[in-house]
């Protein structure tokens, strides 16, 4: 898919991986980063034309992605949440949204929301926690009605653009009620949301993911979709923006450990070598496979999101883009050789973002787990520990 979006994000990536070496090693968010991608528009990708923005669907999101991590694993992963969080909002079918019980104040809400986000904001996913994950079930966040709004309390841990967003998509639960309501809301950034800087991870450094304390006033409307307990509903029905959003990132990651272990492999007079050649090209074909993976499933959220084939589709792709890059980020360093582990190395630092793929939620334990049970007749969505 080329369009004016795929376009600019792949004129940006040169850019982005030229930086990419100085956000690593000082565990930095990307602000350069995203002040380019907000200077071309990209911010407002999946908000409706009407409203300001591209109106792009998921396949032409996961193309975007692709290229950005191209550049910057850790910058497309930051624009993956704000994608998230735009792109559920926008490709929430109105009649699935009244259905939930969404009111017209919703909707003006969400369409402000969208608005902003086309002229510039950026918005950020606070949904894990220390010893819970992204498990909704067991999150510790709690919320409770206060005055004309909510009250939510609690700590959020890797929470890329900590400190640099405008607003947060927190997921937490009713401090009343059992079992208790989970819900998210989208809350403005305010001086009762506090960043802690615990961010010092082994790859994906540059996302700024530090945790956050919040205890803060939120306004009313933002409690998404303006109804309490729709978050495990909304994450069974429509995964994409959980699952399968993170895949594209990750096979632009793996296409740039290939391109950068070429470039290594050449500069280094290794490229007569009959075992270099075949391990660069079993990671080629790997790369393409797991791209077609992802288009695949990219193609079907937008055609029947929803559908159970999709969810499968959805599921696949998290798994194959998140195996893919480790196997073959491990391939292609061993094939570089023992000096493309110096610290600063690109293909030192594309194998640990890498290598972060299959253990980012819907890790792929989680995703092989989904997929075996849906295969088997089984409720994918049932199982004796809740996936979400």
């Amino acid at each position: 898919m080329t369009t004016p979006s795929v376009e600019a994000a792949r004129s940006l990536a040169p850019s982005l991986a030229a930086r990419a070496a100085d956000h690593d090693r000082d565990a930095e968010f990307p602000k350069a980063d995203f002040d380019d991608i907000r200077a071309a528009g990209l911010l407002g990708l999946m908000v409706p034309t009407d409203l300001g923005g591209t109106g792009a669907g998921f396949a032409e999101y996961a193309e975007v992605a692709y290229e950005l991590a191209r550049g910057s694993g850790a910058t497309a992963l930051v624009f993956n949440m704000h994608a998230s969080v735009t792109g559920a909002l926008a490709s929430t079918p109105e009649e699935l949204a009244r259905a939930m019980g969404a009111t017209d104040a919703f909707f003006a809400s969400r369409d402000r929301v969208l608005r902003a986000a086309a002229t510039g904001a950026l918005y950020a996913v606070a949904m894990s926690e220390r010893g819970a994950g992204s498990r909704f079930a067991v999150m510790t966040t709690t919320y409770e009605p206060e005055g004309d709004g909510w009250r939510i309390r609690g700590r959020k841990a890797f929470c890329s653009a900590a400190g640099h967003a405008d607003a947060y998509l927190v997921v937490a639960r009713s401090v009343d009620g059992e079992p208790p309501r989970i819900s998210q809301f989208l809350v403005p950034a305010a001086d009762g949301i506090v960043v802690d800087r615990t961010w010092d991870p082994l790859g994906m450094r540059a996302t700024g993911s530090h945790d956050i304390e919040l205890d803060v006033h939120a306004p009313v409307d933002a409690l998404l979709g303006g109804v309490e307990g729709l978050a495990v509903l909304l994450a069974q029905v429509m995964p994409q923006w959980l699952v399968a959003s993170y895949a594209a990132v990750y096979v632009g990651v793996a296409r740039a450990v290939v391109d950068a272990g070429a470039i290594d492999l050449q500069q280094r007079g290794l490229a007569r070598l009959p075992a270099v050649r075949a391990r660069l090209g079993r990671a080629d074909a790997a790369v393409e496979a797991a791209r077609l993976v992802v288009a695949d499933a990219a193609r079907r959220v937008d055609s029947a999101p929803g559908d159970p084939a999709t969810n499968r589709a959805v599921y696949r792709a998290k798994l194959t883009a998140g195996d893919t890059a480790q196997e073959v980020a491990a391939s292609v360093l061993e094939a570089c050789g023992a000096s493309a582990t110096r610290r600063g190395h690109p293909v030192e630092r594309l194998y640990r973002d890498a290598r972060c793929g299959a253990i980012q939620p819907a890790t792929s334990d989680v995703c092989a787990d989904w997929l075996g049970s849906a295969m088997l007749g089984l409720d994918p969505d049932a199982s004796e520990e809740s996936r979400w």
